[in-house]
């Protein structure tokens, strides 16, 4: 079964860079595309489109990494800035219409209570994506930027 288009959200961790390698090795191997996120969640008190300029930096560097990430091994990879109110959904959606094959997703290690905690995230597009998740978590004891 070959894999011909690939989903990976980033948010700003270390994970971020292995997921985009890790998509780029895959998609390179089956000819495939990869397409990198970054969701912004926007306030309900706001528009949907509301001007988030702090936001919209913060995610131009991001996908900039990872562009260049894909760039040291051969791979392009186009990129997109999302606004909507849950980040979930979004990737979902974004799946759907790119008709995406495999999302891969980085997972940091956190606790919370004293047991590790997958956000709330990670679980629904679990639950809802209508393709392949694979979940990337970083190694424990790794830290999170």
């Amino acid at each position: 079964m070959a894999f011909a288009k690939f989903l990976v959200p980033v948010g700003g961790g270390k994970v971020d860079e292995e997921t985009v390698r890790l998509a780029c090795t895959i998609a390179e191997a089956t000819k495939g595309k990869v397409f990198v996120i970054y969701v912004i969640e926007v306030a309900r008190t706001l528009p949907l489109d509301a001007e988030l300029e702090a936001d919209n930096k913060k995610a131009e560097e991001l996908l900039a990494k990872a562009e260049k990430t894909a760039e040291t091994i051969g791979c392009q990879v186009e990129t997109e800035i999302l606004q909507a109110r849950e980040t979930g959904p979004a990737i979902v959606d974004e799946a759907i219409e790119r008709g995406v094959d495999v999302i891969i997703m980085g997972l940091k290690y956190e606790k919370r209570f004293g047991d590790f905690d997958m956000g709330t995230v990670v679980p629904y597009i679990l639950r809802n994506a209508p393709c392949r998740v694979l979940v990337w978590r970083e190694q424990i004891g790794e830290g999170s930027s």
